[in-house]
């Protein structure tokens, strides 16, 4: 390292830390990429995502038939954030949490119409033509959610969304710009008269360790780098339960869950927060956090507690761990997030449950993650038609049917709820009860219309193209032996997102507490709550996640480079 004098120290080789690389190394300048990694994890968590990009007026959505605008897109913003933490409404001592996130929330809208396609599709990012819609609301049109489809699935998901920007990374390396120091720990960040000047920490033992694998904290030595500028791009808290509990909201959606289980590798434990507040950063919406609530466990997992996620249609029944079925938009699969959630921990339990037919899961269960959808991730179209297009299950989603120990599967409701009381880790399920409330919604499938809102729902995702032709079952009743088999899948908390964050302006540059700026100190990413320290306020669109992070660290290339 004694002969690499670098502009800028970037401590996390994700995806945010990728795109500032990216944008600094077009300007000339010179990187450092610190991970605690090795090489096999570049792109971080990135690389196991679905790949999913929220676009507004896309090209794909008019193709489509769907009229969006920055106009309805912001309301939604609005709406879903919820900013509420505003202070005096200035930059300064007096500024609120959300001061920040709301600016940013603001330009991200504005980036996601204007600019954000081209600037991928310039790097050799392609989407499908489906637009998925998730996050489909709470009901109301001021309120959380997605008016109209937004969702734009990567061809090649989350390592196509990494390849685009390492790749150039890589080139950049190889001319000399870019060095990456892998296995590095940052422990601490070097202050001296106020600026932050470098980094120190520990070396850890070489590991070559398969990527997303728990990797070994043996220490071989100590390291001290400097950097006149240092850029904190090092992800969230998914996998450290415990200080997602610490901060857990429980006043606003109940008690944090005695079981979870992760959405994300082991690596992403959130150790950049504390250090950096330490050098005079400052934390915000700390209690903001985007845990999902169809969490199954993976038969095959990668790391420990390895969880996947259900993107589900609208048309499963959902129900408490007492079998009391969820109320309103909130208990319609994949509408309303937080919703769920409160009403799944007010029944005092941490999981919760379907019940669907064959019908529904051959067409509305999609699993979260890169490697569950072999097909999309690997650009084979003949296979996407195979898996997507023919009758029955993806594989990936019978392959849990078959393993996954949250699955049941029976001919009789009977004897689908003896299977789920032999899971349950709380009280036992009432065949009597359960049958009542099915009964009930299968009366409301006798019409194209209906006052049961999930029916409503299920009808109103049918106008959707996308949603019509490979995203939701046609309307049926629950109990109807055609469509049989019954299903149930228990569904536990997942942890996956932090939404708080570091305090960045809009360059990404560190806020203290009295409003000033750090010298020498950025943040982009989940660090940063995606920009701001918290751009999604308490709820996300989803497809803003992986945006946030090229959007943010896209602002503190740029900025960096300029300086």
């Amino acid at each position: 390292m004694s002969t690499f004098h670098p502009d800028v120290i970037v401590v996390g080789a994700g995806l945010a830390g990728l795109v500032t690389t990216h944008e600094l190394a077009l300007a000339g300048k010179k990187v450092l990429v610190l991970d605690q990694e090795n090489r096999a994890n570049l792109g971080g968590q990135a690389w196991w995502s679905l790949g999913g990009l929220l676009f507004v007026d896309s090209p794909e959505q008019r193709r489509m038939g769907i009229t969006d605008s920055p106009e309805l897109a912001w309301q939604d913003w609005q709406g879903s954030a919820q900013f509420d933490r505003l202070g005096d409404g200035t930059d300064g001592p007096g500024r609120g949490e959300d001061f920040w996130p709301q600016q940013w929330a603001k330009a991200y809208v504005d980036f996601a119409h204007r600019e954000k396609r081209g600037y991928l599709h310039e790097l050799g990012l392609k989407s499908l033509p489906f637009v998925g819609w998730a996050e489909r609301g709470d009901g109301r049109a001021t309120g959380h959610g997605n008016s109209v489809p937004r969702f734009h699935l990567t061809w090649g998901t989350g390592p196509e969304v990494v390849r685009i920007f390492a790749e150039p990374v890589e080139r950049a390396e190889a001319a000399g710009l870019v060095r990456f120091a892998f296995r590095h720990q940052v422990d601490e960040l070097v202050v001296e008269d106020g600026a932050v000047v470098g980094v120190r920490g520990t070396i850890l033992a070489d590991d070559d360790s398969a990527r997303g694998v728990r990797s070994s904290r043996d220490q071989a030595g100590d390291f001290e780098l400097r950097a006149p500028a240092v850029a904190v791009t090092s992800g969230g808290i998914g996998h450290n339960h415990e200080l997602m509990r610490r901060s857990w909201p429980t006043a606003r959606v109940g008690a944090a869950p005695e079981h979870m289980i992760s959405g994300v590798p082991a690596h992403v434990d959130g150790r950049m927060q504390a250090i950096s507040e330490t050098a005079g950063a400052t934390m915000v919406n700390k209690d903001r956090m985007w845990a999902y609530v169809e969490g199954i466990h993976n038969w095959d997992p990668v790391w420990p507690d390895h969880a996947i996620r259900i993107l589900p249609g609208p048309s499963s029944m959902w129900f408490d761990a007492t079998g009391k079925r969820l109320e309103g938009m909130s208990g319609v699969p994949g509408a309303d997030s937080i919703g769920a959630m409160k009403q799944i921990l007010a029944a005092g339990h941490d999981y919760s449950w379907f019940v669907l037919t064959q019908s529904v899961i051959e067409k509305e269960f999609a699993l979260s993650g890169s490697e569950q959808n072999p097909d999309i991730t690997g650009k084979d179209l003949k296979f996407l038609a195979q898996s997507r297009l023919a009758k029955g299950a993806p594989g990936p989603v019978e392959a849990f049917k078959e393993h996954g120990v949250d699955f049941v599967v029976a001919d009789t409701l009977a004897e689908l709820v003896t299977g789920m009381n032999e899971l349950a880790r709380g009280p036992k399920l009432d065949v009597d009860d359960l049958e009542r409330q099915i009964v009930a919604r299968d009366r409301e499938m006798d019409n194209a219309f209906s006052k049961d809102v999930q029916v409503m729902a299920i009808h109103n995702a049918r106008r959707s193209r996308t949603d019509k032709l490979i995203r939701v079952a046609k309307p049926h009743k629950v109990l109807d032996p055609s469509h049989g088999p019954l299903i149930a899948v228990r569904l536990n908390i997942l942890s996956r997102k932090t939404l708080g964050g570091l305090e960045t302006d809009l360059d990404g540059r560190c806020v203290a507490a009295d409003g000033s700026r750090v010298p020498g100190l950025y943040a982009a990413g989940e660090v940063a709550g995606f920009g701001g320290g918290g751009v999604h306020g308490y709820n996300a669109l989803e497809g803003t996640f992986l945006g946030g992070c090229i959007f943010s660290g896209r602002a503190v290339g740029r900025a960096l480079a300029r300086s």
